[in-house]
C-alpha cells in the first residue's frame, strides 16, 4: 500500500486540477517567475565569465587537448571520431570530451576565444539546470536559486570553466545534471525505457569525465532527499512511488556497473600514461592524512576563497599531527550533527553529497603531485550549498524575517563572490599571469618550472607592465633562469625528505635548466644539468624505481643534442640510441605524442651517422624520419611540414655527399616546396630556409653541369638574402657575399648570353 497512491487522493488532485485556472493560476506563474530566473541567471553567468573570451591558451594541458594535438586540429571527421573512442592520450578516457575540442576546432580553429566561450556557456546551462533540478524535486524556489547561484558565481568554480583543458568537467557534469533529471522523471513512474534514459546519459558523463562515478550514491541520496522514494518518507512534489532501501540500492546495480566499468578504464589509462604515484612514493598512510587536510581545506576555500591557485603541492609527510587531528575532529563532528538533525532531510543529503562525491578525486589514489584542486569541487561543493541554502530558507521562515532581509544579505554574498570571481578569472588570462599569481600565493617549484617555462615561450603575452622589466630575450632568458634555479633549489629540499617522489620532478627541473643553458650558448653548464638528471634515473633504477620514461627519453634526447652540436658524435650517438630505444617503445602505448619523439631522434642520428661516414645506418634513418614525417605532416601540415622539409634537405645533402645527385634534387625541390609554402604564412621564420634549400639545389645543378639553372637559383637566392640583410645586416652580411661570389665564379665558368 505504501507505493501507491489512493483513490481519494487521486479524486482530490482531479478536482484540484479543473478548478485551477488554466493560465493564470499558480503553475503557470511559477512557470513564468522560473523562466525570468533562468534567463538572468544565463545572464549574469555569461556576463560574470566575458572576459575570458579575451584569453589565451595556457601550456598546462591546453596543448595536449587542442593546440598540439593532431586528431583535434583536424576537426570533427571520422577518423577524430574513432581516435577518440579509442585513445588514452592525456592519461584518461574521454571520448567525448574529444569530441568537444573537436567540434570547437571545427568552428573557430586555434582562436581560443571561441573554446573559452563554449566552456563559459556550458557552464551557464549547468547553473540553470542546478536550478530548474532543484526547485522541480522540492517545489521551493528561493533556496533553490541561491544553490543554482552559489554555483555559478563561486570562483572556486573558475578553474572549471577559464581552463580550456577543463572541458571534461563542465561537459561532464552537464550529463550528470540531465542524468540527475531523467531519474526523477524515472522516479515518477519506473519504466525500463526511462531507466535506459538515465543509463544512457549517465554513460555519457562518464565518456566526458569519470569524476561523475558517484552518480549512483547520489541518487540514493536523492531517493532520500527531496524524491522521497524510501518507504517512511514524506510526500515529495513529484509523488515517486516509495520502496524499500533494498529494492532502491538493487535498481542502480547496473548504473554501478558502468561505475566500476570507467574506474577501471581509468585506472588502466592512468597507469599507461604513468600519472599514478605508487605506494613507494606516497604511502597509504600520508595518503589517508592529506584526504582528512583536503577535505577540510575545501570547505575553507568555499567560505573564504582566497589564495586559489591551479595546483596545491602534495604535502607529502610534512602533515603535522594537529593538523590532519584537527580536521578529522571537524568532519566527524558534522557528520554527527548531521545525523543528529536528519529530520532536516536535505542536512544530510548535502553533507554525504560532499563526502561522497569527492572520493574519487580525494587522493586515496594518487594522480600527479597535487594534494587538492580547485576544479575537483565543482561537482562536491554543490551538496554544501545545499545544505546553507535550504537551511538559511528554515531558519529564515521560523524566526519569520522578512523577504527583503532574506534577499539582501543573499544578493551581497554573491556580488562579493562576483567580484572575487572576476579578479580569479584574470589570472587565467596567460600562462605569465596565472604562474605568477600561483607563486604569489605560495612557493611552489611547480610553478616556478612553468614560469620559467612561460617566459621561454616566444608566444608569451605580457601587459605593458611586464613588458617594462621584460622586454628583451635576454631579460626574458635571465628571469627564467631565476624561476629555474628557486625550482630546483626547492625540489632539492624536497627530494631529501621522499626520494622517490621528487627526484623524477627535480630532473625534469634539471633538464629545463639545461634546455636555458643551451639558448644562451654555456655547453659546459648545460652538459652539467643534463648529466646530473641522468644520473638521478639511473639512481631511481637501482633503487627498483622504474624511472618516467619520457623524462629519461628527454634527458638522453637533450644530451645527445648537445653533444651532436659540439661534434662529440660519438657519445651523441649513444644518447640518441637510448632515447631512441625509450621512444619507440612508447610510440607503442601513445603512437601521436611520441611518434614525432621517434622521427626528431631519428634525424638525429642520422646526422651523427653521416659525420662518422656511417652512409647506410645514415640512410636507413633519415628515410624512417621522412615516412614518419611524411604520414604525419599529411594529418597536420601546420605542426610538421617545417620537420618534414628539413629531413627533406638533411637527405638531400647525404644524396649529395654519396653523388646521388638525382636523389638530392628531387628531395631539395621538394624541401624548397615546402619552405615556399611555409614562407607565405610567416615569412621571418621560412625565408632564411627557402635561401638555403636554393643554395642546396644550385650546388647540386652545379655538379650536373646544369648552369643555366644553377645561376636562376643562385639568382633567387641572392635577392632573398639581400632582402634579409636589410632587415639584420649583421646576420646575413656573410650569406649575401657568399652567393655574390658563387654567382661571380659560375658567370665565369658560362657568361650569360
Amino acid at each position: 500500500m505504501s507505493g501507491r497512491v489512493s483513490r481519494a487522493s487521486q479524486i482530490r488532485r482531479r478536482r484540484n486540477s479543473k478548478s485551477a485556472p488554466k493560465s493564470n493560476g499558480p503553475l503557470a506563474a511559477t512557470k513564468k517567475l522560473n523562466a525570468v530566473l533562468c534567463v538572468l541567471l544565463t545572464v549574469v553567468t555569461i556576463a560574470l565569465y566575458s572576459p575570458v573570451i579575451g584569453h589565451s591558451f595556457v601550456v598546462l594541458d591546453d596543448s595536449d587537448y587542442v593546440t598540439a594535438n593532431t586528431h583535434i586540429r583536424g576537426g570533427l571527421r571520422w577518423s577524430t571520431i574513432k581516435w577518440a573512442f579509442t585513445s588514452t592520450a592525456a592519461a584518461n578516457w574521454h571520448p567525448l570530451t574529444w569530441l568537444s575540442h573537436a567540434l570547437d576546432y571545427q568552428l573557430f580553429a586555434l582562436n581560443p576565444a571561441g573554446h573559452h566561450f563554449d566552456s563559459a556557456l556550458i557552464h551557464a546551462v549547468n547553473a540553470v539546470l542546478l536550478f530548474l533540478l532543484l526547485a522541480w524535486v522540492t517545489e521551493r524556489v528561493g533556496p533553490s536559486l541561491l544553490v543554482a547561484a552559489l554555483f555559478a558565481v563561486h570562483p572556486i568554480n573558475v578553474e572549471s570553466v577559464a581552463w580550456v583543458a577543463e572541458r571534461k568537467n563542465v561537459l561532464s557534469t552537464l550529463f550528470f545534471f540531465l542524468a540527475i533529471g531523467a531519474y526523477g522523471w524515472y522516479a515518477q513512474k519506473p519504466d525500463w525505457r526511462r531507466y535506459l534514459l538515465v543509463a544512457a546519459l549517465f554513460a555519457a558523463g562518464l565518456m566526458a569525465k569519470p569524476m561523475v562515478v558517484t552518480l549512483p550514491f547520489v541518487l540514493l541520496l536523492l531517493d532520500y532527499w527531496p524524491l522521497g522514494r524510501i518507504q517512511n518518507s514524506p510526500a515529495s512534489s513529484i509523488d515517486a512511488p516509495r520502496l524499500a532501501f533494498s529494492r532502491l540500492v538493487l535498481e542502480k546495480v547496473p548504473l554501478l556497473f558502468l561505475s566500476a566499468a570507467s574506474a577501471w578504464i581509468t585506472l588502466k589509462a592512468q597507469r599507461s600514461g604513468m600519472a599514478v604515484r605508487s605506494l613507494h612514493q606516497f604511502p597509504l598512510v600520508v595518503r589517508i592524512e592529506n584526504a582528512v587536510v583536503a577535505y577540510g581545506l575545501y570547505l575553507w576555500k568555499m567560505l573564504w576563497p582566497a589564495r586559489l591557485a591551479p595546483l596545491y603541492p602534495h604535502p607529502g609527510r610534512t602533515l603535522l599531527a594537529w593538523q590532519v587531528t584537527l580536521s578529522a575532529l571537524f568532519l566527524i563532528s558534522v557528520t554527527a550533527l548531521v545525523v543528529i538533525f536528519r529530520r532536516k532531510r536535505y542536512l544530510p543529503v548535502g553533507w554525504f553529497w560532499f563526502l561522497g562525491t569527492l572520493i574519487p578525486v580525494i587522493g586515496l589514489v594518487q594522480v600527479g603531485e597535487a594534494a587538492m584542486a580547485d576544479r575537483y569541487a565543482y561537482i562536491p561543493l554543490i551538496g554544501i550549498f545545499i545544505l546553507m541554502a535550504f537551511g538559511l530558507a528554515d531558519l529564515t521562515e521560523v524566526k519569520d524575517v522578512r523577504l527583503a532581509w532574506r534577499v539582501i544579505p543573499a544578493v551581497c554574498a554573491l556580488v562579493a563572490l562576483g567580484f572575487l570571481t572576476h579578479r580569479q578569472i584574470r589570472y587565467w588570462g596567460s600562462d605569465y599571469d596565472l604562474w605568477s599569481h600561483t607563486l604569489a600565493v605560495a612557493e611552489n617549484p611547480f610553478a616556478h618550472d612553468a614560469l620559467g617555462s612561460a617566459l621561454l615561450d616566444p608566444d608569451l603575452i605580457l601587459t605593458p607592465d611586464n613588458l617594462e622589466n621584460l622586454d628583451t630575450a635576454q631579460e626574458r632568458m635571465d628571469e627564467a633562469r631565476q624561476h629555474f634555479e628557486q625550482a630546483l633549489e626547492m625540489r632539492r629540499r624536497l627530494a631529501k625528505q621522499n626520494p622517490a617522489a621528487y627526484l623524477p620532478d627535480m630532473a625534469t627541473t634539471l633538464n629545463n635548466l639545461g634546455n636555458l643553458d643551451r639558448l644562451q650558448n654555456r655547453a659546459d653548464e648545460a652538459r652539467q644539468h643534463y648529466e646530473e638528471a641522468l644520473k638521478i634515473h639511473r639512481q631511481l633504477a637501482q633503487q627498483n624505481i622504474e624511472p618516467y620514461p619520457p623524462d629519461l627519453a628527454m634527458t638522453l634526447n637533450n644530451l645527445g643534442t648537445l653533444e651532436k652540436s659540439g661534434m662529440q658524435v660519438d657519445e651523441a650517438r649513444q644518447h640518441f640510441e637510448g632515447a631512441l630505444k625509450i621512444y619507440r617503445q612508447m610510440a607503442q602505448q601513445d603512437r601521436d605524442q611520441y611518434l614525432p619523439k621517434v622521427a626528431e631522434v631519428l634525424n638525429s642520428l642520422g646526422f651523427v651517422e653521416r659525420e662518422q661516414k656511417r652512409m647506410d645506418e645514415a640512410r636507413q634513418h633519415y628515410e624512417e624520419a621522412l615516412e614518419i614525417r611524411r604520414e604525419l605532416a599529411q594529418q597536420d601540415p601546420a605542426v610538421h611540414l617545417p620537420y618534414l622539409a628539413t629531413t627533406l634537405n638533411d637527405l638531400g645533402i647525404l644524396d649529395a655527399v654519396q653523388n646521388r645527385t638525382d636523389d638530392a634534387r628531387r628531395h631539395y625541390e621538394e624541401a624548397l616546396q615546402s619552405y615556399r609554402r611555409l614562407a607565405q604564412q610567416d615569412t621571418e621564420t621560412y625565408l632564411p630556409y627557402v635561401a638555403a634549400t636554393l643554395n642546396n639545389l644550385a650546388l647540386v645543378d652545379e655538379g650536373q653541369n646544369r648552369i643555366e639553372d644553377a645561376r636562376t637559383h643562385l639568382r633567387e637566392d641572392l635577392s632573398l638574402f639581400r632582402k634579409l640583410y636589410q632587415d639584420d645586416p649583421g646576420k646575413y652580411a656573410v650569406d649575401v657575399a657568399r652567393v655574390e661570389a658563387s654567382l661571380e665564379e659560375l658567370e665565369k665558368r658560362s657568361p650569360s648570353r
